[in-house]
């Protein structure tokens, strides 16, 4: 026995040994004429279906771009994923060990799919000079680009997304919910956390009677928050939640008879990984949404045809290709290939972009309607148009609702109160900026 383990012992200080040779190897492969993309993922853990259907999307794009186009500009993509499990500590080792990959890009942009990964990261990005891209999630403040000019909250914030959710239910009550009772509930984190200030401004504007109810990581546990939801008999509820917290939620109300076509859910808390493990405990229920599911949009179809053809595709469930959350990874990744090309249009095309250089980019999007469509992505987000100002780039939603079997839209892009909401990320930019010791500034091209 004792000889076995030493042979094992050896077995593993000669593996240790020959990945420590081969690690300057990988470091100069990823140093080479490629744009390198870090991807702090998870695919395990109470999250993990969630992150294997928007990380697949992700990593099925950049696979197509380089299997149709050959890369942007002959700038092949590359990328590496490293395992979170939607787990701060997790998130920031991966961060410090995935920037170090590439000289250059130092991962090219970080999408975390985490809100509490992202306020870890605020800070380090910024200093490292790397965008932190938060697409629909993450700090709202961060939409003022004069205090975090590396942090980016496309497409929409939660505050926004809020306050839209807030405009749409008006919208079906005669334009005001003046009276009506609506109860928050919501995931016990950052992400949960976040919105609360907006909906607090709107219950004050609207004159409705907001009640907050949290929910314990990871969610699964609900019977006193929807006892206590049928105790106060709300109009609606404004649903907060992520992962087996979503199914969880819709057989509870369900069970105490709470309707879920007056349940309204985040855009995490919208996709076919929450629905469809309900079943009829779903039907009816709605949820904002800044992307079409299906595999109705082109670019979705074709990269069916273009990796799915010849077995390239990251998916091992393929039927979730054309997902929510499928469609809502190729979203990002679409928004980060473009900010490579733009870019390029600056620094030089054919070159691996820098971090500082893909700052610029991200500040400088404009993704037109006419520019989606000649991607085959229309409907998959809005138009986007960023500046210093305006790291969000457009503060739009849609609803979809559940009929059984698939989302339906049920109404055009519905944009949050403006006058509202930025006012109040605005002044919590300012505060941060003080604590900080940060001087408030667009930074030059």
């Amino acid at each position: 026995m004792t000889t076995l383990i030493r042979n094992v012992q050896r077995a593993v200080l000669a593996a240790s040994a020959a990945a420590a040779l081969m690690a300057p190897a990988a470091t100069a492969l990823a140093q080479t004429n490629e744009q390198f993309v870090a991807l702090p993922s998870y695919r395990v853990g109470p999250y993990g279906a969630n992150g294997q259907s928007w990380y697949g999307g992700f990593v099925d794009y950049l696979n197509y771009v380089n299997l149709k186009d050959g890369g942007v500009n002959g700038v092949k993509l590359s990328w590496e994923e490293c395992e979170t499990e939607y787990n701060n500590a997790k998130g920031v080792e991966c961060y410090e060990r995935l920037k170090a990959k590439n000289a250059t890009t130092k991962g090219t942009a970080y999408h975390s799919m985490s809100t509490g990964i992202s306020y870890a990261l605020v800070d380090k990005t910024a200093a490292d000079k790397v965008p932190l891209v938060m697409m629909g999630y993450g700090r709202t403040d961060a939409v003022d680009g004069s205090v975090f000019p590396y942090a980016f909250p496309l497409v929409t914030t939660y505050q926004m997304q809020v306050s839209a959710i807030v405009k749409y239910l008006a919208t079906k009550n005669g334009g005001s919910l003046a009276g009506k009772k609506i109860v928050y509930l919501y995931h016990d984190s950052a992400y949960g956390k976040e919105p609360i200030v907006a909906l607090q401004a709107e219950a004050r504007l609207g004159k409705f009677n907001l009640v907050e109810i949290p929910v314990a990581h990871p969610g699964n546990e609900q019977g006193a928050q929807w006892l206590k939801i049928r105790q106060e008999n709300p109009d609606y509820v404004i649903f907060w939640g992520w992962g087996v917290m979503n199914q969880t939620a819709l057989k509870a109300a369900q069970k105490v008879g709470f309707p879920r076509d007056k349940m309204i859910g985040s855009w995490w808390a919208g996709s076919e990984e929450d629905t469809v493990p309900a079943g009829e405990a779903a039907k009816g229920y709605m949820s904002a949404t800044w992307n079409v599911a299906g595999r109705g949009v082109p670019l979705i179809a074709d990269i069916d045809k273009v990796v799915y053809g010849p077995g390239k595709g990251n998916m091992q469930d393929k039927n979730k290709v054309g997902s929510v959350l499928y469609n809502r990874g190729v979203s990002a990744a679409v928004v980060t290939v473009e900010a490579v090309r733009v870019a390029q249009e600056k620094f030089g095309k054919g070159k691996p972009m820098s971090g500082d250089q893909m700052r610029w980019a991200f500040e400088n999007l404009n993704l037109t309607n006419a520019r989606l469509q000649q991607l085959g992505a229309t409907g998959l987000l809005p138009e986007i148009k960023t500046s210093c100002e305006n790291h969000e780039g457009s503060g739009k939603v849609k609803i979809q609702q559940w009929d059984g079997t698939k989302w339906v839209v049920v109404s055009d892009w519905i944009e949050g109160n403006k006058n509202l909401i930025h006012p109040l990320f605005k002044a919590t930019a300012a505060q941060y900026a003080k604590e900080k010791g940060i001087t408030p500034g667009c930074m030059k091209s």
